[in-house]
């Protein structure tokens, strides 16, 4: 499965911004799908998934009712609503696919990675 990420920006904290992957290439709704976010200099961390038919979501503790994962998988998209922005969620934001249903937060259980998009927030 092909992976598009957008919808990074720049924003002031206290702001939000939704990003959006586009899928292509195989059967969306077979791929449990995640984000995850990496800062200059530090690793690839995980951020939230959601399962395959999108009633089931999980969050790192840090995001938690700030950021809601979504899917619609008529339109083989998946989102990330990001609210109440930090300066420490500054980083490059990917999404990723994995072809199966156990939840992980791990980015090596993911095989199918978009481009990233970056999202900055001033203070």
């Amino acid at each position: 499965v092909q992976l598009q990420a957008s919808g990074g920006g720049l924003v002031q904290a206290g702001g939000s911004l939704r990003l959006s992957c586009a899928a292509s290439g195989r059967t969306f709704s077979n791929y449990r799908m995640g984000w995850f976010r990496q800062a200059p200099g530090k690793e690839r961390e995980f951020v939230a998934t959601i399962s395959m038919s999108g009633g089931s979501t999980y969050y790192t503790n840090s995001v938690k009712g700030r950021f809601t994962i979504s899917r619609d998988n008529a339109k083989n998209m998946v989102y990330l609503q990001i609210n109440s922005l930090k300066p420490e969620d500054t980083a490059v934001y990917y999404c990723a696919a994995r072809a199966g249903a156990v939840i992980t937060t791990t980015p090596t259980a993911y095989g199918y990675w978009g481009q990233g998009t970056q999202v900055t927030v001033s203070s």
